[in-house]
């Protein structure tokens, strides 16, 4: 079953050159809806404007700079008149052992997956608080729920917004503002290849990074996952009464998280004998 777009709904994509952005401003361009595009460099969605006349403009936009957040939220409703769903896709990954990061490498992948994230949501707050109408979509990853070895950087940033994100629609929910967190697997895109930054090395780390190293050059272009398949479940999710919270994507994404859930139970129930009476005496 595919899709179908509201087209009275406004969206601002971030991050939408290539990947899981880019499929999504088309699947909603091609459903008849209407879309901010937006990426850092605007040449590599210049032909979209001129592919869907009327229903995408395109404005440049780096998440991490405050100011030009603001501008693209001003930018959507000069346009369109409106603004209702945002998706926060912009981002990367970046693959190291805590140890072998930079302080550079890892304040960057805070900069853009954090408080990138951070400046857009808090740019288009006042104008959905407003409307009393709204829908925040936060891209995260399997890996903000279940990390492995060499995404200590990459996986706190998305664990971040998760947190972030679950606070934020509790704190806004009867303001008429959803949020949704999506939560890919492995999708066929750049993210594991030319678009993953990679910290130097260190030897002792072998074993644990080295591994998904390698992984991950094998996963690359092998991805199980349609990026255009990912788009129309998040706009499926869009358009539901009662959106859910958390979209995980992908089997894999559904047996990542399944699977840690059960190891956290586990522990739970492990620990609880060594350390739930902590209760001061006559309480």
């Amino acid at each position: 079953m595919t899709a179908s777009v509201d087209n009275s709904r406004v969206w601002l994509i971030t991050g939408a050159s290539r990947g899981l952005g880019r499929a999504l401003a088309e699947a909603v361009l091609e459903d008849g809806g209407r879309v901010l595009v937006t990426a850092r460099e605007t040449d590599t969605i210049a032909e979209l404007p001129r592919s869907y006349p009327g229903r995408a403009a395109t404005t440049a936009l780096d998440v991490t700079d405050p100011a030009a957040a603001d501008a693209a939220v001003d930018r959507a409703i000069d346009e369109f008149g409106r603004l209702d769903v945002v998706v926060n896709n912009a981002g990367y990954g970046l693959l190291g052992a805590l140890e072998e990061l930079s302080d550079g490498e890892l304040r960057s992948q805070f900069e853009t997956n954090l408080f990138g994230t951070l400046n857009v949501t808090r740019a288009v707050l006042p104008r959905m608080r407003g409307q009393r109408s709204g829908h925040i979509v936060q891209i995260s990853s399997l890996s903000g729920v279940a990390p492995n070895p060499g995404e200590s950087a990459y996986a706190g940033t998305k664990a971040a917004v998760e947190a972030i994100s679950q606070s934020l629609a509790q704190e806004a929910g009867h303001l008429g503002i959803k949020v949704t967190i999506v939560e890919p697997g492995p999708v066929r895109t750049e993210f594991a290849g030319p678009s993953l930054a990679r910290a130097n090395p260190i030897e002792d780390y072998s074993e644990s990074v080295g591994r998904v190293r390698e992984l991950l050059g094998e996963l690359d272009g092998n991805q199980p996952n349609d990026p255009a398949l990912a788009a129309r479940a998040i706009i499926r999710a869009v358009q539901e009464d009662k959106p859910p919270l958390r979209l995980p994507l992908g089997e894999q994404a559904f047996a990542g998280i399944r699977q840690h859930l059960q190891e956290l139970a586990e522990e739970l129930d492990r620990t609880e004998p060594l350390a739930a009476a902590t209760a001061l005496a006559g309480n």
